[in-house]
């Protein structure tokens, strides 16, 4: 272990690597620090405090970035709603998945520069409608036309620049940007977050802490388990004739199907999906427009009744659990692939019948994944009334991210040390 990391940190590329993802971590630290102007820091910490699912929902989306309204309060919020339109366009669309899925590097590229654009007009959206809301909380000073427009053009240029570090520290750093940045935004609150946890409860409620102890334990283990769970498909290779006597292939092997292909993904997919509607409500609720009233007292209402909430919740993420994996894992490709290489899986038919089979296992063990998912992500919700302490928010989806995404970066740096030493 200790001459790997030695080899690691010796190898130039893979330091060179490492050192730029740490840079790009200080440089959003440091962005997340500063304030636009006019904060109320009392009536911040009060109105967060008072809206703890949002505040909680907005924290992971912005990556800490609304505890301290910073430049980059948005986050990366607006990119993934936009990359969740993005990848529902694939379902219904064959020329959008074609151009995601078979048109390789450039398609993805083309892909990718879609969402950045559609991130525009949701993150003017999202921008206004937080410092609109804030303002009416007397959290931001009032601001007149002219102020309020170029705090929104700050905040959604910073939102920007934030996807653009996340795509640099894909492209020059290890593992996926987005994923990285969100993790940075939850290590960095993690101490203050417990600490404040832990302050909540009584010594009457010890025996509670040691339960929440012993929950983030299994936990952990079970993000561990799940993610490196597979499922092996066996696959042989059909034996070829070259020349006289000679012959080739016959090779047996197996195709993993991980357990959970989606990872994080379906998730943060529903947590960005659960931040517009409670923005908008918080917008509409003093309005003088009635009918706005009404809905936003319905919005409150429905993120208020907790079972509601939570079953929402979970259907949310079960379901694109199964709409993610279906995006990048596709079984027809797959069975041309082994068709087109001469491999066939053992007592199945190559083609229709091999992706039919391919199809029927994905959906089985895609059914423990998503399951597993959504009972992490209302956890917190699961705690709070076993321990009757509400200041347990998402603290399970927090945890899933920052053990799937150690897990993720230890399996890319560990192939590139690999794939140096031979």
């Amino acid at each position: 272990m200790m001459s790997k990391i030695k080899f690691i940190f010796q190898e130039k590329s893979i330091r060179n690597r490492i050192l730029f993802v740490l840079f790009a971590f200080f440089l959003f630290r440091f962005l997340s620090n500063i304030p636009i102007p006019g904060v109320d820091a009392e009536r911040l910490s009060s109105f967060l405090g008072q809206q703890a699912q949002l505040a909680g929902i907005l924290n992971i989306l912005s990556a800490g970035g609304i505890t301290t309204l910073s430049l980059v309060m948005l986050g990366v919020g607006p990119y993934i709603t936009a990359s969740i339109i993005m990848q529902l366009t694939t379902v219904l669309y064959p020329k959008m998945k074609a151009m995601y899925q078979e048109e390789g590097e450039m398609g993805r590229r083309k892909f990718n520069q879609y969402s950045r654009m559609l991130a525009l007009p949701l993150s003017l959206i999202q921008g206004y409608g937080l410092l609109v809301v804030l303002q009416r909380q007397g959290i931001l000073e009032t601001l007149n036309t002219s102020t309020l427009l170029v705090n929104l053009v700050v905040i959604v240029a910073s939102s920007y620049l934030l996807m653009w570090i996340a795509e640099l520290i894909t492209e020059r750093g290890i593992g996926n940007g987005i994923s990285l940045i969100i993790f940075a935004g939850i290590v960095a609150v993690l101490p203050t977050t417990f600490g404040q946890t832990i302050a909540t409860f009584t010594q009457a409620e010890i025996p509670n802490l040691f339960l929440i102890a012993v929950s983030l334990i299994v936990v952990i283990a079970g993000v561990i388990f799940i993610t490196e769970a597979e499922r092996p498909v066996p696959v042989t290779y059909a034996k070829q004739s070259r020349g006289f006597g000679n012959t080739s292939g016959g090779a047996s092997t197996y195709l993993p199907l991980r357990l959970n292909q989606a990872g994080v993904v379906p998730i943060i997919f529903a947590l960005s999906l659960f931040t517009f509607p409670q923005i908008m409500a918080s917008f509409m609720e003093n309005s003088a427009n009635p009918v706005f009233q009404q809905i936003a007292s319905g919005i409150t209402w429905f993120f208020n009744n907790a079972y509601l909430y939570t079953a929402t919740y979970f259907i949310l993420v079960f379901g694109f659990t199964y709409l993610y994996t279906a995006i990048i894992f596709d079984p027809k490709q797959i069975s041309d692939n082994l068709q087109k290489s001469g491999a066939f899986i053992p007592g199945i038919r190559p083609g229709n019948q091999t992706a039919e089979y391919l199809g029927e296992v994905t959906g089985r063990i895609t059914l423990v994944g998503a399951l597993f998912l959504g009972l992490v992500a209302i956890l917190p919700v699961i705690m709070q009334h076993i321990t009757g302490n509400t200041a347990l928010t998402v603290g399970g989806t927090s945890l899933l991210i920052v053990v799937s995404v150690v897990l993720d970066v230890l399996k890319k740096v560990n192939a590139q040390a690999s794939m140096r030493e031979y």
